[in-house]
C-alpha cells in the first residue's frame, strides 16, 4: 500500500475536524511538554503533527523553535492556512517520512508523537522509528509518544493498528529511554465514541557508554 497516498486522500476528503483523532485543544501534549521543557526557546519537533492543534497551542504559550513533521503535504498545508502569518517565524514544516527523515543530529528537547507510532506494526519500522529518535533528540532531551492503550481501538483510518500498555511502548525503546511518566486518555472523536490512548513521557540521556 502507498502509505504517503493514503493520508493524503485522507486529508483531502476529510475536513480536519472530522478525523477520528481531532482535538480542539491538545492540552494532554501540552501540559507535559511545559513539564519538560519550561524555556520557550526549546526546539520541539511534532511527529505526525499535519494538521494538530498542537502547533497553534504551542505558539500561543510562547515556543519559538517548532517543527512539524508529517507525510502528508495535505495535513501541513492545511494547518499553515490556519496559522498563517503567526508561525511564519516559529514553525518549521517538514513533509516526509519519520523513518527515513533527514533530521540534524541531537536537534531537539522534545520529540512528540501523538498517534503515529501505533501504525508502525512491523517490528523493523518500529526499530528504524527508535533509531531516528535516538538521533535527533540531543541527550538530556525528552520524547513524549502516545498510542492506542491496549484495550483501545485495533483499526484507524482504514489501517490496523498496534496497541499498547506503558510497559509494552517502553519496551519497544528500550532501557536507554528512561520512563518519567505515564497517563491514560480517553479521547473523544468527534463522532461521539470513546478511545482510550496512552502516553508515556521518557528522557533520553544519550547511547550506554
Amino acid at each position: 500500500m502507498d502509505t504517503k497516498k493514503h493520508w493524503e486522500t485522507i486529508y483531502r476528503t476529510k475536513p480536519t475536524s472530522e478525523v477520528s483523532w481531532f482535538q480542539p485543544e491538545a492540552k494532554k501534549s501540552l501540559e507535559l511538554i511545559r513539564r519538560v521543557a519550561p524555556e520557550r526557546g526549546a526546539p520541539i519537533v511534532d511527529v505526525g503533527g499535519g494538521a494538530s492543534v498542537l502547533a497553534d497551542d504551542l505558539l500561543v504559550a510562547g515556543y519559538t523553535d517548532i517543527t512539524v513533521l508529517d507525510l502528508a503535504r495535505s495535513a501541513l498545508d492545511s494547518a499553515r492556512a490556519r496559522l498563517g502569518a503567526a508561525a511564519s517565524e516559529r514553525v518549521q514544516w517538514l513533509e516526509a517520512d519519520v523513518r527515513t527523515a533527514q533530521l540534524a543530529a541531537a536537534r531537539y528537547a522534545v520529540w512528540h508523537d501523538r498517534a503515529v507510532f501505533h501504525f508502525l506494526t512491523e517490528a523493523e519500522d518500529r526499530a528504524r522509528y527508535v533509531a531516528q529518535v535516538s538521533q535527533a533528540v540531543r541527550p538530556g532531551g525528552y520524547v513524549i509518544v502516545a498510542t492506542f492503550a491496549d484495550d483501545g481501538p485495533t483499526r484507524c483510518s482504514g489501517l490496523p493498528v498496534h496497541r499498547y500498555s506503558t510497559e509494552a511502548l517502553h519496551d519497544e525503546f528500550g532501557s536507554e529511554f528512561r520512563l518519567v511518566a505515564s497517563e491514560r486518555e480517553n479521547h473523544e472523536t468527534p463522532g461521539g465514541e470513546i478511545q482510550a490512548f496512552i502516553y508515556c513521557l521518557c528522557r533520553w540521556d544519550g547511547p550506554a557508554r
